[in-house]
Order: C-alpha cells, then structure tokens, then sequence
C-alpha cells in the first residue's frame, strides 16, 4: 500500500466584518441595568468635561461604553432624558461636596483655606463649573432647586464658626458666599487662561479667595 502524502493544513480565514461583530457579542460584558445607567453617566460626564455639553450625545455616549445605539436608548429614552439624569447627578455631588465643606466648617480644625479647596474642588475637578454653564445655557434652573437646601447649610456653619462670635451680620455672610460661588465658578471655566494671561501660578484664585474671605467678617 502506498503511503498516503501528508495533508497541508488549511490556511485560516481571515475575519470578515460579520464575524467581528459576532465575536464582539460574544465577548461582550453583561451589565445589570442599574450598572448600564451608572456606566452611562460617567461616561456622558466625562464627555462633558472633555469637550463640552455639545460632546454629550446619544452617539457619542454609546460608543464611548460600547453600546449600540438602540441598547442606549433603551436605558434613556432619550438625548434630553440622560442629560437631564446627568445634571440631577452632577448637582447631587455638588451638594454632597458642600455638605462635606459643611462639616469641615463645624470641626475644631476648620480653616478658610480648606474651605475654599472644597467649593474650588467642586466646581472644578467635580465638575459643577461646566454643570453650572450648561444649565444657565440650556434654561434648566429647575435642577438647582436640589442645592438650596446645600447652599443654606453652608451659610449657616460659616455663620456658627467664623461670624456668630463676633456678630457679624448674616448678610456679610451670605455676600461671602456669592463671591466663593462666582470665584469658584469663574475659575473652573477661565482660572488656567486668566492666570496665563496674568503670569501667575495656577492656585491664585484659590490665594486670592482666601485673602478675601476674612474681609466680610470685618465688615459694618
């Protein structure tokens, strides 16, 4: 008998498209709802400090946690519904973010400095600077209606550690306030260009702010 001859082994197919996207659904992670929507926002967030409100689009937002189109609408009817969801979530960190500046006012180690690292640190790296610019450009005022409770907090534990005792008026107080609200807003959208227009270090607004934070507790 002869001996058979060897057989070559085939070469492998190249993936075609089809193929691809089967693979990629096999692979694909499978997410609870609620971890869907979680993913969702974090990333529709970080569109939005990235790039801007423009940025946050059902398009943009699905491929960013690979999803399709239709799977993204199906946990947010629409455009309009997740970045509504995306401001009520962006200022309940802002009143979690105030509420920490709240207890670090009524603590024995309390200092203006600190404050003023907290509400700076809110607005920027939490991202309340841009949430604030957004909803002031699109009319939706409604979402600050969940910081009032927050912003009076505030006032009150500034009242009790720095002007109570000295009998400050409760209006220098609240003047004190807008200007830490409007330094820190200012400084999240414009700080790192101003302070390169002005040829200074990047935390001047934050040394400015605690210069004049004491200020209003002198005032008549």
């Amino acid at each position: 008998m002869a001996p058979r001859k060897p057989t070559r082994a085939r070469p492998a197919k190249k993936p075609t498209p089809r193929t691809k996207a089967r693979a990629a659904r096999t692979v694909r992670r499978r997410r609870t709802p609620e971890e869907a929507r979680t993913e969702i926002l974090a990333a529709a967030r970080q569109l939005l400090l990235d790039e801007g409100p423009d940025a946050v689009t059902i398009q943009r937002v699905s491929a960013a946690v690979g999803m399709t189109h239709g799977n993204l609408l199906h946990h947010f009817g629409s455009a309009a519904e997740l970045q509504s969801d995306l401001m009520a979530v962006m200022v309940r960190d802002l009143t979690e973010a105030l509420d920490s500046a709240v207890r670090h006012l009524r603590s024995d180690s309390a200092a203006p400095r600190a404050l003023i690292d907290i509400v700076f640190d809110a607005f920027s790296n939490g991202g309340a600077g841009k949430l604030a610019a957004w909803i002031a450009l699109s009319h939706n005022f409604d979402h600050l209606d969940g910081i009032q409770e927050a912003v009076a907090s505030l006032v009150e534990a500034i009242e009790e550690k720095f002007a109570r005792a000295e009998g400050i008026h409760h209006r220098a107080v609240t003047s004190a306030v807008l200007m830490l609200a409007f330094m820190a807003f200012g400084d999240a959208l414009l700080g790192q260009h101003l302070s390169d227009m002005l040829d200074r270090e990047r935390a001047a607004p934050r040394k400015v702010a605690t210069m004049l934070l004491p200020s209003f507790f002198t005032m008549e």
